[in-house]
């Protein structure tokens, strides 16, 4: 079968109804952009408690068990606490045994990664793709199933139950 051929064979019947679907998913992936949201550091001290912008604001992070969510076990999602864009369903958590709460996944999009040399050898930090707030640093050592561990910071987070 040559190339205008196929094409014509993909216009038409199964190929169309694929292709219509194709740009189903496609519309709705274009409404998943997410619009930044643009403030003064003024505003943002406004905003938050002073241990959410250092950690938000300043990359900071906080003391290991001090966050309730490492331990938090319903279901529900992780919203970040800055601008409440949905980070992390509850089924991408897992309990890593490092004081903060860890996800092996983060919904597509909604994290932004730069390398971080503070403690001189790289790591990955990742913040939020709305607000830019600093939610923690990505590891390679997490479950199977992605390998990673997206280690945040809690007071960087709101959970909200089902």
């Amino acid at each position: 079968m040559d190339r205008r051929a196929f094409i014509k064979l993909a216009a038409g019947g199964a190929g169309a109804l694929a292709m219509s679907k194709f740009l189903m998913l496609g519309q709705a992936f274009a409404a998943e952009r997410i619009v930044k949201t643009i403030r003064t550091d003024a505003e943002w001290k406004k905003l938050l408690t002073p241990e959410q912008y250092y950690v938000l604001r300043q990359e900071g992070t906080e003391r290991a068990y001090a966050s309730p969510l490492d331990h938090e076990k319903r279901r529900g999602m992780y919203l970040c606490v800055a601008c409440d864009l949905t980070l992390f369903p509850s089924k991408y958590k897992f309990d890593s045994g490092t004081g903060w709460p860890s996800f092996y996944d983060v919904l597509p999009g909604h994290v932004e990664t730069r390398t971080d040399y503070k403690l001189i050898l790289p790591r990955t930090e990742y913040h939020c793709a709305r607000c830019g707030g600093h939610q923690g640093h990505v590891f390679n050592d997490g479950p199977k199933s992605t390998g990673l561990r997206y280690c945040n910071n809690g007071v960087a987070l709101r959970f909200v139950p089902d």
